[in-house]
């Protein structure tokens, strides 16, 4: 039994394959075959062995066969959302979407709008709720001491977005953590177009691939 699963760190990646003889210590098609048999049995679940199988559909169709071999990318993932949702018959969708990047929610309703969708938008400071709701201080402020600041209220977007009846969710740009409380609180399943990072144009894998080189100090020790 192995200690942890790290298939980060994996070499041969023998999951993409038959051969599981050859995996490596920490390999959980190896080492983990009971959660993975109990993972396989929920999808024997309908809806759930739908979705699954949309979603794989949409995994295939997202690269275009070129004659001559190989493949190219075939869509955005704002297209790929659009076309998922369409997969699975849904109707009604919940956009959950960060104040600051408002004209990008604008952007994803009238494309969704636009395929026929019936869209529901609703902002991370929709109801106004003041950050002392949880605890903020007067020093914690961005304003500084005596300024008023909305809080974001994840759990506000979910519940709002539950009592639309929305078949479907797509978060845009909400903060690390606020994210996690959407999950937690929403209804109807959910998926990401945007993510949030300030510093690279919300396009965080940036951090990643400069990480060996202006931003090496990411990989410190602590």
């Amino acid at each position: 039994m192995c200690d942890k699963t790290v298939c980060a760190q994996c070499k041969k990646v023998v999951c993409t394959t038959r051969n599981y003889s050859r995996g490596e210590k920490h390999c959980p098609t190896i080492h983990r075959a009971a959660v993975i048999e109990a993972a396989k049995a929920e999808y024997d679940k309908p809806d759930i062995r739908n979705f699954a199988y949309q979603a794989m559909l949409q995994h295939n169709e997202a690269v275009l066969r070129l004659p001559e071999g190989g493949a190219v990318p075939r869509n955005p993932r704002v297209e790929e959302v659009a076309q998922f949702a369409k997969k699975m018959g849904y109707k009604k969708l919940g956009v959950a979407f960060c104040g600051a990047l408002r004209e990008a929610a604008q952007i994803l309703e009238e494309i969704l709008a636009n395929r026929g969708f019936d869209v529901v938008s609703v902002c991370c400071t929709a109801g106004g709720l003041p950050v002392e709701t949880v605890g903020v201080s007067e020093n914690e402020k961005i304003g500084g001491p005596g300024t008023w600041q909305s809080m974001c209220s994840p759990i506000t977007q979910a519940e709002i977005l539950n009592h639309e009846g929305v078949d479907f969710n797509i978060l845009v740009g909400l903060c690390v953590g606020h994210d996690s409380l959407f999950f937690k609180y929403a209804q109807a399943p959910t998926t990401v177009l945007l993510v949030k990072d300030r510093v690279f144009g919300h396009n965080p894998i940036t951090a990643l691939h400069e990480a060996h080189s202006f931003y090496r100090w990411l990989l410190r020790k602590e």
